[in-house]
């Protein structure tokens, strides 16, 4: 919708400063004393962060498009190598080539070890400690369950989650007593299936659930990239819910 782009542009050209940090290269160690990297975009040092993380078969090359935005919305950003993942947009996935060399475990579920890498790395070096965790795909469903279980994680971002983790493991189990502030996107095919996902969330708890006024095939964090049709819906509603989160948070 044309009003939309033009309301979001505004928004981010009165709001913030035009200028955006380039990102640069960060390395941290896991619990089992694997190298994470991950692009760090700063902007303001007081600022607080949001955590990115990419899709399957992705790397952090999945955000190169996407921290800037949430730089000029007053975030800085640390997008991750987790290490389940191969390359997006040209940028290789390292913490898969580290995991590779070392012999390391690299499923779905050993990605937890490098976002709580990711949040003891903003913890030690930030000025503004607490998070946000924004997750796409597989990584939607970690970061939701992360953020409810860390007390530095002020909300979570979650684009596409779902069961990804095999009949042993029940996603839907693990917000029975969820309590951050929770924004869940998904495309109109995903919306029935993510709404028995979320069904053991409590009716006190701060969610914000959205679905675009039109289909798209694409999954995950991608839905935020310039080409695609939607997108304008997506930041305009994740724009909103970020807000929400600065006043009740970080104020």
């Amino acid at each position: 919708m044309i009003w939309i782009r033009k309301l979001l542009i505004a928004s981010l050209a009165a709001s913030f400063p035009i200028y955006v940090c380039a990102q640069r290269k960060v390395t941290f160690t896991a619990s089992d004393h694997l190298t994470v990297t991950a692009d760090l975009y700063r902007l303001n040092k007081n600022d607080p962060y949001i955590i990115l993380l990419h899709r399957e078969n992705s790397s952090r090359g999945e955000y190169r498009d996407i921290a800037p935005k949430l730089q000029k919305l007053g975030f800085n950003c640390l997008a991750v190598d987790l290490r389940y993942g191969k390359e997006c947009n040209f940028v290789r996935n390292e913490t898969v080539m580290q995991a590779q060399q070392k012999n390391a475990a690299t499923s779905m579920l050993d990605c937890e070890k490098d976002i709580a890498a990711a949040i003891d790395y903003i913890v030690k070096t930030a000025v503004n400690k607490r998070c946000i965790l924004l997750g796409s795909s597989f990584s939607a469903s970690l970061a939701m369950k992360a953020a409810n279980h860390h007390r530095d994680v002020t909300a979570a971002i979650a684009f596409s989650p779902g069961e990804y983790f095999g009949s042993t493991v029940s996603v839907k189990d693990w917000f029975a007593d969820y309590d951050r502030f929770l924004f869940v996107a998904t495309t109109q095919h995903e919306y029935p299936f993510v709404t028995d996902l979320l069904q053991n969330i409590p009716s006190s708890a701060r969610l914000t659930r959205f679905q675009p006024s039109s289909e798209s095939s694409v999954q995950g964090a991608p839905v935020l990239w310039n080409e695609e049709a939607s997108s304008d819906e997506y930041w305009m509603s994740l724009m909103l819910f970020l807000n929400k989160v600065k006043e009740a948070e970080y104020q």
